[in-house]
């Protein structure tokens, strides 16, 4: 049986094999021809700078020495139980969002010949899934790693990423596929999904 003292370590390596499986995700995809983007969105470069800062800040507090104070008992199951649930969620749908988009996924925001606009799977929930994704991973690992100002101080900086990030991508959705993409993007949330009654 695992004692309270030891469930923290837990969740921990649950997180960073979470994020092995992620990075495994990554792995094999294939750059796909420069000629074969027809427009792309520079500016997401910016907002995927910002997130990467935003999961840096995360350790932040770590690297400058700070004591992580411990949870009470009952607290402290509740939030390892949930932050192995929304990494393993997290992983799961960043996933599922790369087999419904396969080749047309990219790092960069960018439209390639024969680009679709993608609605099934996890995208009839979210317009961004992977940044939903990005999002569970970012709160996990402050959960399991950070203190509480480290985790708020990564979510504000993570959201300026991913507000630049949706902004270059959708106008680039807009351009190609006009009234189809405006009326799924009043249907289908960015980023955190709604309850359906």
């Amino acid at each position: 049986m695992i004692s309270l003292s030891h469930f923290p370590v837990v969740a921990r390596i649950w997180v960073i094999l979470c994020w092995c499986a992620w990075l495994l995700l990554f792995r094999g995809h294939q750059k796909p021809a420069k000629e074969a983007s027809v427009r792309r969105a520079p500016a997401s470069r910016t907002g995927i700078a910002l997130q990467a800062v935003s999961f840096a800040v995360l350790f932040a507090p770590r690297w400058a020495g700070f004591a992580y104070p411990a949870l009470p008992g009952p607290l402290m199951w509740v939030s390892c139980i949930l932050v192995m649930l929304v990494a393993t969620a997290s992983v799961w749908m960043v996933a599922a969002a790369r087999r419904v988009l396969g080749k047309q996924w990219s790092y960069e925001a960018r439209l390639v010949e024969g680009h679709q606009l993608v609605v099934a799977g996890p995208y009839s929930h979210v317009r961004h899934p992977i940044y939903t994704a990005m999002l569970g991973m970012l709160l996990a690992t402050g959960l399991a790693f950070s203190v509480w100002w480290g985790l708020l101080a990564a979510l504000v900086i993570h959201a300026a990423g991913t507000a630049i990030r949706i902004h270059a991508e959708e106008r680039l959705l807009r351009e190609v596929f006009g009234d189809d993409f405006e009326a799924y993007r009043r249907y289908v949330p960015a980023v955190i999904p709604r309850w359906k009654t």
